[in-house]
């Protein structure tokens, strides 16, 4: 079928009565909604076991959040205690978070492919006695950390099929930490606690991902979390209708705070348990919305690419005109506030119907409501071709430090391609020197957890945050130029941004990843992972002979190809920002090696050093 495989817009209608946000604090917010919705479907996840989606009714997500909070204080936790999840999403991880918070204690999530020496400084700077785990590789290395150090106390474990070491007599399985609370015998102690809960209070410790030290306690309050909930009201056309498919990790604050903001509306939450599985997932569960990162909607684009590439002419001639009327549609008059032509609707309508209701039911997205996006820059390409094929991206802007969101387009107002959105309700920005973007509001984190000295040099005496990105502001709406500590500076003396470039060049279907090097060398180069299933069809369509991808990627030819590609991309830019030279590698980076952080960001001075020598091989006479 044309674009199986691929897998807009077709928008629901909403009643101003379903769009109501829940206020109740954390603590008691699940109860609440409980009271509403009763055996409604609150959580949904997939199990694997069987092969189908599992429900849970609100009513049985509150009973489980009380047991929790049961056997929290049956453990002893206190007001404000830290303890941790270890573990990919799972619906026992937003059972532990808003059981914690009904004792109000800390909850404190590491993510899932964390190492042993990351948990163990989280730990110990913590000082964390009780870790949630998720599967074996998060209990074997919990276990190590629990026995090398004097901090924690217990594991409770998530997934029944984990093989318990036959020397740990202390780690106990969820289902048995739940029969602590079982009988509620501490209800009124929970009661207590939440009738003197302050907003101020601590809700997380969001420990960065860090791209060049150790990472920082970000400290997150009640009162952050409620602020921002009651800024996106306006924001975001969100209700009780919709299904929300989570699958980046609920240790990040931008799928954290998001699916604690779909709870608050009361939408049903379809926990993705395996990132790898998410486009199957989408058919699945049909979602109205899911957040994702731009690298998603990369793949979406390539791959829609690559299928034009791969039909018939008819159907390629089909397609890229659905395309070019839908970019004229929404782009240039839908995006704007503008109305379009009739001519021009009365063609996009009949795509909207035919070629484009094909491509979205094949990617699951044809109950479509909106899609927040964030966590880097968009290739505009990327941006025009979603909005193109009628996809309702909302793009944003946001750190842990903020609570995620300080902008995003509104439904409701003109977006431009290229920016970040509008500023938040509640939150206040200031363009400083060097063209920084400082914020203040009551969604700004107060501090990183035990670091007085580094808060101190992030937050100045006046009390603006300093998030070291540039950008500016134009007609309401929010840009971002670069990231000020990662602009590189040529022996020449030219500065380059390094994300504008590799953001451009990523687009193209061949490249998967690029790093560009340019610090103190002469020219820009680049280091790229190709996508190698593409570039290997293309070397063997060309008769281009290798054994491995490590003679593809030496190959001359094959590394012309990819640099025709870039020269093609990159004419905008300067002569100075240009790539010259490129090294083509067989490997992906990867968190084992150290090159990659736990959210995909490339730790540039690992890369640097771990390929040496190829750097320095491209800047040889």
């Amino acid at each position: 079928m044309f674009f199986a495989g691929i897998a807009v817009s077709l928008h629901i209608d909403y009643k101003i009565e379903d769009t109501m946000l829940n206020e109740t604090p954390l603590c008691r917010v699940v109860h609440a909604q409980a009271k509403k919705y009763g055996d409604r479907v609150a959580l949904r996840y997939r199990d694997y076991d069987l092969g189908q989606w599992r429900d849970i009714s609100w009513n049985e997500f509150s009973r489980r959040v009380r047991l929790v909070s049961n056997a929290l204080l049956e453990l002893g936790v206190g007001v404000q205690e830290n303890i941790a999840t270890f573990s990919q999403n799972k619906p026992e991880c937003l059972f532990v978070d808003f059981g914690a918070y009904g004792i109000r204690a800390v909850t404190i999530p590491f993510y899932a492919t964390s190492s042993e020496t990351q948990v163990k400084y989280m730990v110990s700077d913590a000082n964390i006695r009780y870790i949630f785990v998720g599967e074996q590789y998060q209990y074997d290395i919990a276990l190590r950390v629990m026995q090398l150090g004097p901090h924690v106390k217990k594991l409770i474990i998530f997934d029944p099929k984990v093989n318990k070491n036959p020397q740990d007599q202390t780690s106990i399985y969820f289902d048995e930490f739940l029969a602590l609370g079982e009988g509620l015998s501490h209800q009124e102690e929970v009661e207590k606690r939440c009738d003197e809960f302050q907003p101020d209070e601590l809700a997380n410790i969001l420990y960065t991902s860090g791209t060049t030290g150790l990472s920082k306690g970000v400290m997150q309050t009640h009162r952050q979390y409620a602020v921002a909930f009651r800024g996106h009201v306006t924001a975001l056309n969100l209700s009780d209708k919709d299904v929300i498919l989570n699958f980046l990790p609920f240790t990040h604050i931008f799928e954290r705070a998001w699916s604690y903001l779909c709870i608050c509306y009361g939408c049903t939450l379809c926990v993705n348990l395996r990132p790898q599985d998410v486009l199957q997932s989408m058919l699945e569960v049909h979602p109205t919305c899911m957040s994702a990162v731009p690298r998603f909607w990369e793949k979406v684009y390539a791959g829609v690419q690559e299928k034009i590439n791969q039909s018939s002419a008819v159907q390629r001639t089909l397609m890229l005109d659905a395309l070019r009327v839908g970019k004229e549609y929404n782009v240039k008059y839908r995006m704007r506030g503008l109305v379009p032509p009739i001519g021009l609707k009365m063609k996009y309508k009949f795509y909207e119907k035919t070629v484009i209701a094909l491509l979205l039911k094949n990617l699951g997205l044809e109950r479509q409501n909106f899609f927040p996006t964030a966590g880097a820059a968009v290739p505009v390409e990327v941006e025009e071709f979603v909005h193109a094929a009628g996809i309702g991206m909302i793009v944003g802007y946001g750190l842990t430090e903020s609570t995620a969101t300080v902008s995003c387009d509104r439904w409701n107002q003109p977006i431009t391609l290229g920016s970040v959105g509008r500023i938040l309700d509640g939150v206040t920005v200031k363009i400083g020197e060097n063209n920084e973007i400082l914020l203040k509001g009551d969604t700004i984190t107060r501090g990183y957890y035990r670091k007085a000295e580094v808060t101190a040099n992030a937050i100045d005496s006046e009390g603006w945050f300093h998030t070291g990105d540039a950008g500016y502001l134009k007609d309401g709406e929010l840009f971002l130029t670069d990231r000020i500590k990662d602009l590189f500076k040529t022996s020449n003396g030219k500065y380059i941004a390094p994300q504008m470039v590799e953001t451009k060049l990523v687009v193209d279907r061949y490249i998967d990843q690029i790093v560009i090097i340019a610090d103190q060398h002469k020219f820009v180069s680049a280091l790229v992972i190709p996508d190698y299933a593409v570039l290997e069809d293309w070397a063997r369509k060309h008769r281009i002979e290798f054994k491995n991808r490590a003679e593809l990627c030496r190959d001359e030819d094959v590394r012309d190809f990819v640099m025709e590609r870039i020269e093609t991309l990159q004419q905008e830019f300067a002569h100075y920002e240009q790539v010259k030279r490129i090294t083509l590698l067989p490997e992906p980076f990867s968190m084992e090696k150290g090159e990659l952080t736990n959210t995909l960001k490339v730790k540039r001075p690992v890369v640097y050093q771990n390929y040496k020598a190829e750097i320095e091989k491209m800047y040889e006479e």
